[in-house]
């Protein structure tokens, strides 16, 4: 247990989020920054909430380096209404798109697009399990597709990309729910970058949408106007009443990450996190990493024992101990340690420890 009777939480998401930030969020919830109220209760037209949103704003560009071409969207529906905007928005030529699948969400945005126009599978590693990326080429895209797509941290397998595919002057448009902020990015290399903020940002309900200005405003006659890009760029992500609290959270997460060095100090924690604990993995007689090494996600690390029922026996003991949501996910089983941002290396070698005293224990 740790501060506050805390548990060490590994959950893919909603997840962890920096002490300190909930710490900063429970002394303003009544009253935040001598206004008489919550943020909570705050209307979004007030000056308030809009200086809220737009440092909220700044900061996210300062700390991702965005260049002045994109504009920074906070939206709601999750990832899942990302399946369908993308789309309705970017098949503005051939209606082709071509899609690199490495998971189940990579998988399920290949099948919305499907609704919308010639979508293709360019490159898959289903068939085995998805425990590898592929390494796709510029000639493996179709030279007039409207855009590529992939999805850059597969949660529920536990792999990433460790490249950026070269698509030329076709759009790159990439989910990156689980990693974002997890390391410096190349934002002028993408011409849509996505994510749910409820993985490593902040609370479930707001997504970030990162998107080049010159592929705003294509949106079909039919497409409704609050699945329209250009609407919410041009109502500064007002359209409508925004996700105010997420927002408001999240603002707090990109000052704390700022305040503790950046996205290039956050990049070496994480890799310091999950280097430790694959080389315990790797070097157990009990514990496997079904993941190809060049592969590996530095956000959510999965591992099996080889027998399902000692899997389960190792999530029940380590919910015991106060380290909890290790089960895998429910189409695969095992277990995941999603060791996001907020999770501090504290909690990794507390989980390393019970792994040692349970593999003592069942061999």
């Amino acid at each position: 247990m740790s501060a506050y009777n805390r548990v060490y939480n590994f959950s893919a998401g909603p997840s962890v989020l920096p002490l300190p930030v909930l710490e900063k969020v429970r002394d303003e919830l009544l009253n935040y920054d001598g206004s008489g109220q919550s943020v909570m209760e705050m209307s979004h037209r007030s000056s308030e909430f809009k200086k809220i949103a737009q440092e909220a704003e700044q900061n996210l560009r300062e700390l991702m380096n965005i260049p002045d071409n994109y504009k920074v969207l906070f939206l709601q529906g999750g990832g899942t209404l990302q399946f369908s905007m993308v789309p309705m928005n970017l098949l503005r030529n051939t209606k082709k798109a071509d899609y690199v699948l490495t998971g189940t969400w990579a998988k399920k945005a290949y099948k919305e697009a499907c609704r919308f126009g010639d979508i293709k599978v360019v490159a898959s590693s289903e068939d085995d399990t998805f425990t590898w990326v592929p390494k796709i080429k510029k000639e493996d895209i179709r030279e007039d597709a409207d855009y590529v797509y992939i999805t850059t941290n597969n949660t529920i397998y536990g792999t990433a990309y460790n490249y950026v595919p070269e698509t030329g002057d076709i759009p790159l448009v990439a989910d990156m729910s689980s990693n974002i902020l997890s390391e410096p990015v190349d934002v002028s290399k993408f011409g849509i970058i996505w994510a749910g903020a409820q993985k490593n940002v902040g609370p479930a309900g707001m997504t970030i949408v990162i998107i080049r200005e010159d592929l705003i405003g294509h949106a079909g006659e039919e497409v409704p106007a609050y699945l329209d890009y250009k609407i919410h760029a041009d109502n500064d992500s007002m359209y409508n009443t925004p996700p105010c609290f997420a927002i408001y959270v999240a603002g707090e997460v990109f000052k704390h990450i700022k305040a503790t060095g950046g996205l290039d100090a956050m990049q070496k924690r994480n890799r310091e996190k999950a280097a430790k604990l694959y080389e315990y993995i790797d070097s157990s007689e009990l514990y496997k990493c079904p993941v190809a090494k060049e592969d590996r996600s530095i956000m959510n690390v999965v591992f099996v024992t080889g027998n399902a029922d000692l899997d389960k026996k190792f999530v029940a003991e380590a919910k015991a101990k106060g380290l909890v949501n290790l089960a895998g996910h429910r189409s695969i089983g095992g277990m995941r340690a999603s060791i996001y941002n907020a999770m501090p290396m504290e909690g990794v070698e507390a989980l390393i420890e019970f792994m040692k005293e349970f593999e003592a224990a069942n061999k």
